[in-house]
């Protein structure tokens, strides 16, 4: 053994100084001052593979060591990267781990005392030379520290080369134990990394020669090992060379689905800082931040920038408004069905009405018209629908079904409340596109539920028509695929949406048959690549709100908050979408329908809460901004459900709106928001208010994550329409949705044919499949269809 020991290629002290707790062991790093690091580039000798020029060691000293900078000890104890950097060979022996994956005994202990196991060896060889990523051939060779995709390529190899996920476990513990601990200081909320399995931390700094210097930690075992990895890989290079790794590179080196979201997103938060260091050096400012709402654990609500104090305002609204809109609806038997993207001033209103009046509900589309049904079997005589015609005219038209016909129904406002896709479904281009698909058999006609009863009633006698929501698109369009062999499915009218789906299937196509199948037990890698050909889509609609989710955005998304919880909509375009895909990869995104959307939101704010750590949780949202009521007051339940725990984590959620820089103008409040807000004479100080240039929702309460459309649904109108309930005067006839009477081509009612795509979806909801007389439609086409 004795003779083994001997044998062991050590580092050599010179270049790789002890951490070892032992003082006076003669490898140990010297007491430094603490200005050391500044002077670094001064100091005359050697140099290691990353470039650092270590310190000499010096005799033992019978004072206590003085406590160095976790960043400067990081530095000093290089040797793990070093050898990383020298291959995987001399890694493996220098921990002293054979490569069958055993760990001797002493590895328990921490890698500087096994070092002092063994006396020194000779220098270490020559480092080896950096090659640009993918130069295997050499060109381009110049001397200095490997490139750290190269590093992790080496590392990859030694991960390879054990034969068991327990033997990998075991070499992620020894690395984890040559990893220095940070001190108290760096273990802050400020250095978390969020979306991670444990707790980890993260501190950086850039050298005096311009490199990245990294020091991690974690409070698990395993995902410190993870950090010593990474930190091996990327401490010491430019920042440049930081930016080229990719997720893709650690795909070799091999983690359960849970614990891979520690490698990704510990890699997000080093590259999101090199691009700092990249901005510091050009000279150029940090931008300004998006605007902001932070909830604290006491519920409380403190506004970053001028649009989040708007949205603010409202989340405490006046309790005069409240208890003049719960007398109405309580004496006149009212029920409320709202979308998500309503006016913040009414959704505060009608949150906190809604503990007083149970019939309240604020929903996404598809669950509007149920809820009215709901309403009416409990005796509400009337429904106030706040959203845009369509979503009353399903309403009504739902109720009529359901038996409910003297049950009136009421708009928000006498003139149309309309809607930039459902007005896209209603073109003659997207008839054109119709017919084009008409002509493929077997064909499916797979609609957007946010389109009118005429618009689903005309498509479905050209087409076979089945409605889907954002949330159960991409499950309708593979169970078509896959009930239906060589079924061609026309998707429309949102055209980000329908770019999006495609990506998502080109993603899959390049995906493993077990990881296909987890998104449809159905299909394989194989079938995935063969239905992209039969996917269309319509590529002339998409959504006022969404369509601004654009490139400026998500640039500065990309340098400021690549590291929070990103949502977006299944709407928004296709860089946007891209950006939320590669964080849902790594459990950081969602993409998906409002409620999904909260949901996400949720999930992870409980997980946080049964942590009961401090914590601080950044969400960016990618769909429109009235979302944030409905978010503010899930927030606050939970954190109200989680008050009786003793010894409270100070946790808090921040939600970031993402509102482009020039989506700004100088109309003052009183001029922008016609609706009788009670709030507009204290904002008319404000002068510089985001919005669309030159476009619609240029105001207080619009922006780029604003619909003018959902704004014209306002509490002024709410209460009128109350107020004057019933209206035996006839005063109300332009609020009340319209019943559609009219005929299709064919001659059949608009409401029975408009319903049948609803019901086929229903279908799909409840069996996971499409309904037979969908499928007979489909396969045997339409026995008439319009000429």
């Amino acid at each position: 053994m004795e003779k083994q020991k001997t044998a062991a290629p050590f580092p050599d002290p010179e270049l790789h100084p002890c951490t070892c707790p032992a003082w006076g062991c003669p490898l140990q790093a010297p007491n430094l001052p603490p200005d050391h690091a500044s002077t670094r580039s001064q100091l005359p000798g050697p140099t290691t593979p990353l470039g650092i020029r270590p310190f000499k060691t010096r005799a033992p000293s019978s004072r206590s060591p003085r406590r160095t900078n976790a960043m400067d000890a990081a530095a000093v104890s290089s040797s793990l990267y070093d050898l990383l950097a020298a291959g995987p060979l001399r890694l493996s022996l220098a921990l002293n781990v054979p490569r069958a994956g055993g760990l001797p005994l002493r590895a328990r202990c921490s890698l500087g005392a096994i070092r002092c196991a063994s006396p020194p060896p000779a220098p270490p060889p020559r480092p080896p030379s950096r090659r640009a990523p993918g130069d295997e051939d050499g060109a381009g060779e110049q001397q200095g520290p490997a490139h750290p995709r190269l590093r992790l390529r080496r590392l990859a190899e030694e991960f390879r080369a054990l034969p068991s996920d327990a033997d990998r476990a075991r070499r992620l513990v020894s690395l984890a134990a040559a990893l220095p601990r940070l001190p108290a200081s760096d273990r802050a909320p400020g250095s978390r990394v969020m979306g991670c399995v444990a707790r980890v931390w993260l501190a950086s700094r850039c050298d005096g020669d311009g490199r990245m210097r990294f020091a991690a930690d974690s409070d698990s075992e395993l995902s410190r090992g993870y950090c010593a990895c990474l930190v091996a890989a990327l401490d010491g290079a430019p920042p440049e060379e930081v930016l080229a790794v990719d997720l893709a590179d650690l795909a070799p080196l091999g983690a359960t689905r849970s614990r891979a979201s520690t490698w990704h997103n510990v890699l997000v938060a080093m590259q999101k800082r090199a691009r700092a260091a990249i901005a510091a050096r050009e000279g150029r400012l940090p931008g300004e931040p998006f605007p902001s709402l932070v909830i604290g654990r006491d519920g409380a609500v403190r506004a970053q920038g001028s649009y989040a104090e708007a949205q603010a305002m409202f989340l405490s609204p006046d309790e005069s408004k409240i208890s003049e809109l719960v007398n109405a609806l309580t004496e006149k038997k009212i029920g409320v069905v709202a979308h998500f993207y309503m006016d913040p001033e009414v959704q505060g209103i009608l949150t906190a009405a809604k503990k007083q009046w149970p019939h309240i509900h604020i929903s996404d589309s598809l669950v509007m018209a149920d809820s009215a049904v709901k309403m009416a079997e409990a005796g509400c005589n009337y429904i106030t629908v706040l959203g845009v015609d369509f979503m009353s005219e399903n309403v009504r038209v739902i109720l009529d079904q359901a038996g409910f016909d003297k049950v009136g129904v009421y708009r928000m406002s006498s003139q149309q409340i309309g809607c930039s896709l459902a007005d896209a479904a209603s073109s003659s281009e997207y008839t054109h596109f119709l017919r084009e698909a008409s002509k493929s058999n077997p064909s499916l006609h797979v609609i957007y539920i946010n389109t009118s009863l005429e618009t689903k009633a005309h498509a479905h006698e050209i087409v076979p028509t089945i409605t889907c929501t954002s949330s159960n698109v991409v499950a309708t369009i593979l169970q078509a695929f896959a009930q239906i062999p060589d079924i061609n499915v026309w998707y429309g009218p949102d055209s980000y949406m329908g770019a999006n789906i495609s990506d998502l299937f080109q993603r899959m196509a390049t995906m493993s048959d077990e990881e296909v199948a987890a998104i449809h037990p159905d299909h394989n890698r194989k079938s995935i690549g063969l239905l992209l050909s039969r996917l269309h889509y319509y590529q002339d609609g998409n959504c006022v709100v969404h369509d601004m989710f654009g490139h400026e955005v998500v640039q500065k998304i990309k340098e400021q908050y690549c590291d929070a919880f990103l949502t977006a909509h299944f709407e928004v375009p296709g860089e946007m979408f891209s950006l939320a895909m590669e964080a849902k990869m790594r459990g950081m995104g969602v993409v998906g329908s409002t409620q999904n959307i909260l949901d996400f939101i949720k999930k992870h704010l409980k997980e946080a809460l049964d942590r009961n750590v401090d914590e601080h949780l950044q969400f960016v949202l990618g769909t429109e901004s009235g979302m944030i009521t409905s978010i503010v007051a899930a927030v606050r339940q939970l954190f109200g459900s989680y008050n009786s725990y003793e010894g409270r984590a100070n946790i808090s959620v921040e939600i970031v709106f993402p509102v482009s820089s020039d989506a700004v103008s100088s109309t003052s409040i009183k001029g922008s928001h016609e609706f009788g807000s009670s709030i507009a004479s204290d904002l008319t100080n404000l002068t510089v208010l985001p919005g669309v240039t030159s476009g619609e929702g240029c105001s207080i309460h619009g922006g780029c994550a604003s619909c003018p459309y959902m704004k014209m649904n306002s509490l002024g109108s709410l209460l009128k329409v109350c107020h004057q309930l019933p209206d035996e005067d006839n005063i109300l006839s332009d609020y009340k949705a319209r019943r559609i009477n009219v005929k299709t081509p064919l001659g059949k009612s608009v409401a029975e044919v408009g319903c049948e795509p609803i019901l086929h979806m229903r279908h799909f909801q409840a069996t996971k499949r499409l309904p037979d007389k969908l499928v007979h439609q489909i396969t045997r086409g339409n026995e008439e269809r319009p000429s």
